[in-house]
């Protein structure tokens, strides 16, 4: 039985919104060297310490929002981790410079300090970010055969998402409009994902409905 339009429609918000989100996601990374650079330069120890954050923070987030949503398969998952992410974005350029004077002032300038400033300021938003694509999959799995389609669906448009955040992030806006400009904007577009999901899902367990079983009954 062929899904019906309103479970497309959902199903189609939900790849937009993991499209978008990977783009914030790698979009950040990149401010994010941005925010790092004043205090801790622009060198290879920066960028080892913005991507292990990046790396670890979404294995978190895989985990976290794998175990969440088999406990609450709702859409509100996705939307909670998204708009706490939002508002974490929303309060990083009016308080970033205090926390990495407390962090220098703490650790100085050597490994141990940019790790840590990297972790406060990317390893919230990213783990938060992080859970959406194990959330959607399975809010978008309506058989057990569609898993590995479905899932490489979800991982192939929030890589896609990846590089285009990276490259529209660097290319165009970073020169325009300046790093915490972009954060806001990223905030304001990760609040709109948040609000769009939840308006087009609600709180429905699944985006597919199910199809007959083979008792002729209707799936469950």
């Amino acid at each position: 039985m062929a899904i019906p339009g309103s479970a497309m429609m959902r199903s189609a918000v939900v790849y937009l919104i993991v499209f978008v989100v990977g783009g914030v996601l790698m979009g950040f990374e990149m401010v994010g060297s941005r925010f790092l650079y004043p205090y801790f330069g622009g060198g290879i120890a920066t960028w080892a310490a913005l991507i292990s954050t990046v790396l670890y923070a979404l294995a978190i987030g895989y985990l976290a929002g794998g175990a969440i949503v088999d406990r609450h398969p709702s859409p509100m998952v996705i939307a909670a981790s998204v708009g706490l992410a939002a508002l974490y974005l929303l309060a990083i350029p009016a308080s970033v410079d205090a926390v990495m004077q407390a962090i220098l002032s703490a650790c100085g300038y050597g490994a141990g300090a940019v790790l840590l400033a990297a972790a406060a300021l990317l390893t919230l938003p990213i783990g938060l970010l992080g859970m959406l694509s194990p959330a959607a999959v399975r809010l978008l799995i309506s058989e057990a055969r569609s898993a590995g389609q479905v899932a490489g669906a979800v991982y192939g448009v929030s890589a896609i998402g990846n590089v285009a955040g990276t490259l529209f992030t660097t290319f165009v806006l970073i020169p325009t409009i300046g790093t915490r400009a972009i954060t806001y904007w990223f905030a304001a577009t990760l609040a709109l994902c948040a609000l769009l999901l939840f308006a087009a899902c609600g709180t429905r367990p699944g985006l597919a409905e199910r199809r007959p079983t083979a008792r002729g009954g209707q799936g469950r």
